[in-house]
């Protein structure tokens, strides 16, 4: 089954058109095959964006909801956590040099 087609009209400069094709020319492709590529592209980049969107939100929540469970760490605990990560880390790099 083909899927149904339309026409896509717009207007753009002369010297953009020329330019264009030359360069879609160049890649032996039409600029109509460049066009239908970008705007898949296009399509495509904008259901990312929007599955991320719904993600870090859906971690947003999840980390409010959290807090507001009261499952917090004292800020304490994380400094010292990290400093103890980082102490190890350089004490790695001072070991390879």
């Amino acid at each position: 089954m083909t899927e149904a087609t339309a026409t896509f009209t717009f207007r753009v400069d002369e010297g953009l058109k020329a330019e264009f094709a030359t360069a879609a020319k160049s890649r032996d492709r039409t600029g109509a095959q460049l066009l239908r590529d970008f705007m898949r592209d296009f399509v495509r980049q904008q259901e990312e964006a929007a599955g991320h969107d719904v993600w870090f939100r859906r971690q947003v929540k999840n980390g409010l909801d959290s807090a507001n469970a009261g499952n917090l760490i004292p800020a304490a605990e994380v400094e010292a956590k990290f400093a103890a990560r980082r102490t190890a880390t350089r004490l790695r790099l001072d070991a390879s040099e």
